[in-house]
């Protein structure tokens, strides 16, 4: 028996064919056969390689894989795999410019999911999910929507997906496009073909704050392209939690001890960070410092996706920037 046998019809909707043969370990299509992994299906070649971390090295165009954004990602969500219940509040910033009831009976897919945090709050409104991600942070948002048996998982490449046009009908990518090595926007735009509405959030580039933030960024930046060729667990770990302790909690009381004076959003990390977990800080400092690649865009930027898609609506509140894609 295969977790995939009652899903058959759906298969053959998202590869866009009916020649789909569900096995107890694999999952044939065509002549293309994916391992079937603790109820994943690996749609990687071997297992590991995406897309998604090819980059230009410089040699004759020739792509190489940098690994070092899988693993991050991978030993991150392992370190911080449980869905915590302030995820809830963030999921509602996230989807605050989604009509959620327009979601019930839909297909939705959740790109990049790592381990499901947002889908978890989505399995109970729409008809099926699509989870996919590059990592092995897919095999804990399998573990996570155990309960869910409409969800589908897949581990393979966001740019190389061989599903049809149109195979959902909402997708959202949140937190995921600015970390590849190609053009984030136009990485938006390569995902239109897939559903006629996206969600999307891209690191903003800080253009609605004080100078200083971008300083700060800055030297932020410089300590995080030195700390990420660092893969010791332990002093990931540690670090995490010294730059929870010492960097992000005064900040956040700094903004406390402002907030009668209406001051407290011109300290960094205050307005994301006040009202979460010290765990939750921890991951995101895990995530800032120990990821090599982060593009950020301005509200401008985003808006030019405009020549792409009919309609682009940006939420006016955290986290910036979030928005709609309507093509």
């Amino acid at each position: 028996m295969s977790y995939y046998d009652d899903k058959v019809k759906t298969l053959k909707r998202l590869f866009g064919t009916d020649d789909i043969v569900v096995g107890s370990d694999h999952l044939k299509v065509a002549s293309r056969i994916y391992p079937i992994i603790q109820d994943v299906i690996i749609l990687s070649d071997d297992g590991m390689g995406h897309g998604l971390q090819k980059e230009k090295d410089g040699k004759e165009g020739q792509a190489v894989f940098a690994r070092d954004i899988q693993f991050t990602f991978s030993e991150e969500w392992k370190a911080y795999d449980r869905i915590l219940p302030e995820h809830e509040k963030e999921f509602s910033r996230y989807f605050d410019i989604v009509d959620l009831k327009s979601l019930s009976g839909a297909s939705v897919c959740d790109l990049g999911c790592g381990i499901g945090r947002w889908s978890y709050f989505l399995k109970d409104i729409c008809r099926e999910l699509v989870l996919v991600d590059f990592s092995d942070a897919i095999f804990m948002a399998r573990r996570n929507l155990a309960s869910c048996k409409h969800a589908l998982f897949f581990k393979g490449d966001i740019k190389q997906l061989p599903f049809k046009n149109d195979f959902c009908d909402f997708l959202f990518c949140l937190g995921v496009l600015h970390h590849l090595p190609t053009p984030c926007l136009e990485e938006v735009r390569s995902l239109r073909k897939y559903a006629p509405q996206l969600l999307i959030f891209l690191y903003y580039a800080l253009d609605n704050r004080p100078v200083y933030f971008r300083f700060l960024l800055g030297m932020v930046t410089l300590l995080r392209q030195w700390l990420c060729k660092i893969r010791s667990p332990l002093f990931r770990k540690v670090f995490s939690v010294m730059g929870a302790l010492f960097i992000y909690k005064p900040m956040i009381l700094i903004g406390k001890i402002l907030r009668p004076f209406h001051l407290s959003s011109r300290v960094p990390l205050y307005d994301f960070y006040h009202d979460k977990s010290f765990r939750r800080i921890e991951q995101d400092v895990y995530d800032r410092f120990f990821t090599r690649i982060e593009q950020r865009v301005t509200r401008r930027d985003i808006m030019t996706l405009k020549d792409s898609f009919s309609d682009i609506r940006i939420s006016e509140n955290f986290p910036y920037w979030h928005f709609l894609c309507f093509r």
